[in-house]
């Protein structure tokens, strides 16, 4: 909620011009009773229909004024709700990135929580500034014009309309915690749905389709229930504020014409009552009700759910400067939790401009892991990564981010032209850059296949094969001014020849190359080769591995370049 009116409080100029436009928006409400009871009393009633005529105009008058003060909330509305929603998919997201749990696979409940708490959170915003905003506005305005025009009746109106309010008052903890089961429900269905589509080749090899649809159908069951649950609440909610809106008519029919006999009360005074009643007050106290045991509701779970799931990393951004190029990293150990084996130990090795080391191993090992703490990804359990002399994670981001590039086997492209996405991460690349990087990496025919730099890409690169996608995404990093690259699998779907030539364009940058190999191959061409095997990682040339470390020994002698080229390495 800080967070939350904070960002609010930062465009405080569009939530006060909201304001000023809401006191426009009111006029009508406060002066329509009154207004109505003068033209009877003054005008109709007073045998000068012509005066009663030119009251109910003025009236009219007054809500063409509050239409337009409405019409201009509005138009504002945008100024003030846009920028908290990029303000809140920006929190989340940083939230979901920094935290380890939804590192290790693909996470839908954090879909989810973009897709529809972030939505429920922009369209409740959006549902207080207009209509509980002009809601509130309007009751007031009501009960002090009716104050000010039939204060003998003012008493039966107030009294069940706050009988009714606290009572709902009181029903809201309860509504609150249903609203939140709705949501975690949703959730839950969200993230059962989603594990079960990333993982749809596994649940056909292990014959689990039907164990899987239960899990889903035992989600939808609950999401459902928790939905009818929240409908109910919402009814009985209906049923006390009905109550609360009308029985002030009730009482208005039964001590009114007494008054009006006794002289107390003038008819026009009665008629300004019924429209302040039936007009402002009981339809604001409805809609006003509606708001809060939904739009609010929803509003305050969806944060809180977004603050429990997404919290701010308490980690501040670095602010060390690098003063050169190197890396190093002295003993580093990493695993992933306390209690876990760790995935790398004791790994220590230097890395200057020119270097082209290539790190191997069995699948599983922990050289993805590796390009994460090379990267400022992840912070070390024991022992330093310093670029430069600075711990890598605690480098200006601005600066880390210019440095040091990652390519992960994923491949991520995006709609647009072929220019936008090779500049994507250099803007200030020329098209001859562009067109220099494709074809250092080997993309040129495909390039021209695509029609040139203005070529458009679908979503996803749709249209394109894995390895043309690998290229473009290599090409739109070879353009940048990264002294540090790391190709975490990045050319897996090329053939032997096409991944050679790329590695062979990156290492001639005079940067830091750092090759998580794919291919065998790889290490053939690096001038340094990183074996991981689950103990203490070797470190040195292709030959002297070769005299040192068996597994390496092994996977070379199994490795035959003339029939197993395009054969990755094997699984732990």
């Amino acid at each position: 909620m800080r967070f939350y009116f904070s960002t609010l409080a930062g465009h405080r100029r569009g939530v006060l011009i909201l304001l000023g436009w809401s006191a426009l928006e009111g006029v009508p409400a406060f002066f329509g009773g009154k207004l109505v009871g003068t033209a009877v009393d003054r005008g109709f009633a007073a045998g000068d229909p012509l005066a009663g005529v030119l009251w109910l105009l003025a009236f009219a008058a007054l809500a063409v004024a509050g239409a337009l003060g409405q019409r201009q909330v509005f138009a504002r509305l945008g100024d003030v709700v846009e920028p908290m929603r990029d303000a809140l998919v920006t929190r989340v997201v940083k939230g979901v990135l920094n935290d380890p749990a939804h590192r290790r696979t693909p996470d839908a409940s954090a879909v989810a929580m973009i897709t529809r708490h972030v939505e429920v959170v922009r369209d409740a915003t959006a549902g207080v500034l207009v209509q509980a905003r002009a809601l509130l506005v309007t009751t007031v305005a009501a009960l002090v014009g009716l104050a000010t025009t039939a204060a003998a009746l003012i008493w039966l109106v107030v009294l069940p309309i706050v009988a009714a309010l606290l009572l709902f008052a009181l029903m809201l903890p309860s509504l609150a915690k249903r609203q939140r089961d709705a949501v975690m429900a949703d959730e839950h269905t969200a993230e059962a749905s989603g594990a079960v589509l990333t993982g749809l080749r596994d649940v056909a090899a292990c014959t689990a389709s039907d164990e899987a649809y239960d899990d889903i159908a035992t989600q939808i069951t609950r999401q459902a229930r928790a939905t009818i649950t929240v409908a109910w609440a919402n009814s009985l909610r209906a049923t006390v504020i009905a109550l609360g809106g009308f029985a002030p008519i009730v009482l208005l029919v039964a001590f009114a014409p007494p008054l009006v006999a006794s002289g107390r009360l003038t008819t026009g005074a009665v008629l300004a009552a019924v429209v302040y009643l039936t007009n402002s007050v009981n339809p604001a106290l409805h809609g006003l009700a509606r708001t809060t045991s939904t739009v609010v509701m929803r509003l305050m779970v969806a944060l809180k759910r977004l603050q429990e799931a997404a919290p701010q990393t308490g980690k501040d951004d670095g602010e060390e400067i690098p003063s050169n190029g190197e890396f190093v990293l002295r003993d580093v150990t990493f695993g992933w939790s306390a209690d876990a084996e760790p995935v790398l130990r004791d790994v220590s090795l230097s890395l200057k401009p020119g270097d082209h080391l290539a790190v191997v191993g069995p699948s599983g090992i922990g050289k993805s892991t590796m390009a994460s703490l090379l990267t400022g990804l992840m912070p070390p359990d024991n022992g330093s990564v310093l670029f430069g002399g600075a711990p890598v994670d605690r480098v200006v981001p601005e600066v880390r981010h210019h440095a040091i590039a990652l390519i992960p086997q994923e491949t991520y492209l995006f709609t647009g032209t072929v220019r936008e996405n090779l500049a994507l991460l250099a803007p200030w690349a020329t098209d001859e850059d562009l067109l220099d990087a494709v074809d250092k990496v080997g993309a040129k025919q495909l390039l021209d296949r695509l029609g040139g730099l203005d070529a458009s890409l679908g979503h996803a690169g749709e249209g394109l094969s894995a390895g043309e996608a690998q290229l473009l995404a290599l090409a739109r990093v070879y353009v940048t001014s990264a002294s540090v690259v790391i190709l975490d699998e990045a050319t897996s779907h090329l053939d032997p020849a096409a991944e050679a030539r790329v590695e062979r364009a990156f290492a001639g940058r005079d940067g830091i190359l750092v090759v998580i190999a794919h291919r065998l191959s790889s290490a053939l061409r690096a001038n340094r080769v990183l074996v991981m095997d689950g103990g203490r990682p070797l470190l040195g040339t292709h030959e002297h591995l070769l005299k040192t470390s068996p597994l390496y020994g092994q996977l070379m002698l199994a490795w035959d370049p003339t029939r197993h080229e395009e054969t990755p390495l094997p699984n732990r």
